[in-house]
């Protein structure tokens, strides 16, 4: 059985001093809790098959189906995926859009009409850019890849459901627009990512 490999996010005291300085309320939110470990994977496509398998599902059944995959398959690179029908794919518990979304996708890169490793040497918004051009891929998937597989450094996802509601908890707010978001947001800049971290946890407690 293959499995894909992980690390932590990398980060440490320096960011955490960052982030308690320029937001008190995070930073006590941060104290309280200690170092919050997120798991990354730094191999780009399995980050972003990850990324499209976590699209609109619980954290809870994206890890299930996650399991499944490298059960099933072992190796999570394109040309093994590329080799796979769609049908396979949908038997770990996927929709058969985000399978067929899979396949195209490893299919596209094992051709060579995709280049992952060019990504790295983008800026963020580039990158995205980039992603948003694969078939299934919009902007929370690209942006999960670029915390979740490149370890980019300031993304705070609009689109993320668990991050606005960590932000809401932890500023006590009912309802939260994306003036409101974008505003906070800034006061992380440019270690938003890190406090993604902390937020995803937040909304959970």
């Amino acid at each position: 059985m293959g499995t894909v490999a992980t690390k932590n996010f990398d980060y440490g005291q320096e960011e955490i001093d960052y982030l308690q300085q320029k937001d008190p309320t995070l930073g006590a939110a941060m104290a309280r809790m200690g170092k919050v470990e997120r798991v990354i994977i730094p191999n780009l496509f399995a980050a972003l098959v990850h990324a499209i398998v976590g699209q609109l599902i619980s954290v809870k059944a994206a890890h299930t189906i996650w399991e499944r995959m490298q059960h099933q398959f072992g190796e999570m690179t394109p040309h093994h995926m590329a080799r796979q029908t769609a049908d396979d794919i949908q038997k770990c518990g996927l929709t058969m859009k985000k399978a067929v979304c899979i396949q195209h996708i490893a299919q596209t890169i094992a051709q060579g009409a995709f280049n992952l490793e060019e990504l790295y040497d983008l800026p963020d918004a580039e990158v995205m850019k980039k992603l948003m051009t694969l078939k299934g891929i919009g902007k929370w998937t690209a942006e999960m890849l670029l915390i979740n597989g490149m370890e980019r450094q300031d993304i705070v996802s609009w689109g993320d459901i668990a991050i606005r509601r960590g932000m809401m908890k932890l500023y006590g707010l009912n309802t939260i627009d994306k003036e409101q978001f974008e505003q906070i947001s800034l006061r992380y800049s440019p270690q938003g990512s890190v406090a993604s971290i902390y937020l995803w946890v937040i909304s959970y407690e």
